[in-house]
């Protein structure tokens, strides 16, 4: 068996093995196999969820933001956050998180 551990602070803490072996010990010990992986595994994020990036510049207008101020706060520069209001950059989820928090958009500090 191909097994990898993980230890945290000297004690074994994860086994990691291929995915056909895992269902092999499933198998053996009379358990249901599960679906696969990216059955079980829901979306980062939808197409719905990043339609507010769409509307980036308004919402900041509608707050009365200044770009410089917004940039600073999530900490980017006012340069990347003008890209990302054009579409030109799609910030990583860290930033997408910020902007959500600094801009009051329901439900996306946590489903981004």
């Amino acid at each position: 068996m191909d097994i990898q551990i993980i230890s945290r602070d000297g004690e074994p803490e994860y086994a990691v093995l291929p995915w056909a072996q895992y269902q092999a010990l499933l198998t053996a010990a009379g358990l249901q196999q599960p679906a696969t992986p990216s059955a079980q595994i829901p979306p980062i994020a939808t197409e719905q969820d990043l339609r507010p990036l769409e509307q980036l510049r308004s919402l900041r207008e509608a707050k009365g933001l200044a770009i410089e101020t917004l940039a600073r706060t999530v900490g980017i520069s006012p340069s990347y956050l003008g890209l990302i209001e054009s579409g030109e950059r799609q910030p990583d989820a860290a930033i997408r998180r910020s902007l959500a928090w600094e801009l009051g958009i329901a439900g996306w500090r946590d489903a981004v």
